[in-house]
């Protein structure tokens, strides 16, 4: 897929599945422009592959508004930041639960909006993927923020796969399984925690970022232009296990 002419932004793009989705772009063709909180997360996209970067706590919903602004025009989105807090049900603070949801779920409807208006008002078209999560199909123990938040940002996409399209822009969401990320790492270091979700998986092995990188940009492409509202699994196969 050539992606050369295109200007192309990725949010979370500083680690995991956004850098490699940010790095795959760059060379494939695509200005990438990456928003992510770490400045030399950015230094470090810019040196590798060119990459033009805004700084920003995504958490922060007008600071994401107007980065988000700063970053356009642009022909593609890609929502890939994500943040998770290691909490059973009965111990969600109030603190965690609206900070993931502000990242996972307020993020990417920001940064959406002032995208679509921005290409409709030039007449354009377009394709945005939002990074979701099998967690939004599947309780995961620890995980109720961070599932509530992905099933948020679902019901999102396919809101916003019906209202936009008729306009020229497509949304859908890939689901990944556990993806090897400085995320990843955080949830399931413990070994015994790790082999029993990796048990359910049967290609038998986590995701690698570049694994679903490549799904993202097939669903940017012109060759999924009959491809919207989709709820895509990376799981090998985890959801039928």
């Amino acid at each position: 897929m050539d992606f050369t002419g295109k200007r192309v932004v990725v949010t979370g793009a500083g680690k995991g599945i956004g850098r490699a989705t940010a790095l795959m772009l760059a060379k494939r063709g695509a200005t990438v422009v990456a928003l992510t909180r770490s400045q030399a997360d950015l230094d470090t996209l810019k040196a590798e592959a060119g990459c033009e970067g805004i700084a920003v706590d995504l958490a922060d919903a007008e600071a994401t508004r107007e980065a988000a602004r700063r970053a356009l025009p642009a022909d593609l989105l890609v929502n890939c930041a994500g943040t998770t807090e290691l909490q059973s049900f009965l111990d969600v603070t109030v603190e965690a639960f609206d900070l993931l949801h502000a990242v996972n779920t307020r993020a990417p409807m920001i940064v959406a909006q002032e995208y679509a208006r921005e290409t409709l008002g030039r007449g354009a078209k377009g394709a945005i993927v939002n990074v979701s999560s099998v967690a939004a199909f599947v309780g995961i123990p620890d995980h109720a923020a961070y599932c509530a938040s992905k099933a948020g940002l679902d019901g999102l996409t396919r809101v916003m796969a019906k209202e936009l399209a008729p306009k020229g822009i497509r949304v859908n969401g890939v689901h990944p399984t556990v993806t090897l990320t400085p995320m990843a790492v955080k949830a399931w270091s413990d070994p015994v925690k790790a082999a029993g979700m990796m048990g359910r998986i049967p290609v038998g092995r986590f995701a690698d970022p570049d694994d679903v990188a490549e799904v993202i940009l097939f669903l940017l492409s012109d060759e999924a232009a009959m491809v919207n509202g989709l709820s895509m699994p990376i799981d090998g196969g985890y959801m039928i296990a």
